[in-house]
């Protein structure tokens, strides 16, 4: 139902884009000018203001349908998210080390493991300076 009132609306707009096909010399009067559109433009969205005043029921009633199609559009959003977040999540998550593949299957990527790389001189101890030979003899 819904690709059907898509492609009426398409439809609509290609249709309305197209050349009328009459000849040029005969001018109509249908045809509007600039300062007609705008004045029609701002009478509707002025009668647009008054809507809600003049039907109270009316605009209720729309409202709690907005309200309806915006959870549903919501919970339709996060469905589509989790779905494509399933779908295009790696498999391996390189927490598990698999040690068997099937028979012909390849092996899967190691990665560079960021255990155990530490050289001989990162593992020396630091400098700690010339040892300190307390002479119990003779205090200071």
């Amino acid at each position: 139902m819904f690709f059907l009132l898509r492609v009426a609306f398409w439809l609509g707009i290609v249709l309305l884009l197209l050349p009328s096909g009459g000849s040029p010399q005969s001018k109509s009067s249908a045809d509007v000018g600039a300062s007609d559109a705008i004045s029609a433009a701002s009478a509707t969205v002025h009668d647009l203001k008054g809507f809600c005043t003049r039907e109270p029921s009316a605009c209720s009633v729309g409202s709690q349908f907005a309200v309806a199609m915006g959870y549903r559009a919501q919970a339709g959003a996060k469905m589509l998210y989790d779905f494509l977040t399933e779908a295009l999540a790696p498999n391996d998550t390189g927490s598990v080390r698999g040690t068997t593949t099937a028979a012909g299957a390849k092996p899967p990527l190691q990665r560079a493991s960021t255990q155990d790389t530490l050289t001989p001189a990162d593992l020396a101890p630091a400098w700690r300076g010339p040892a300190v030979h307390r002479n119990t003899r003779n205090p200071v």
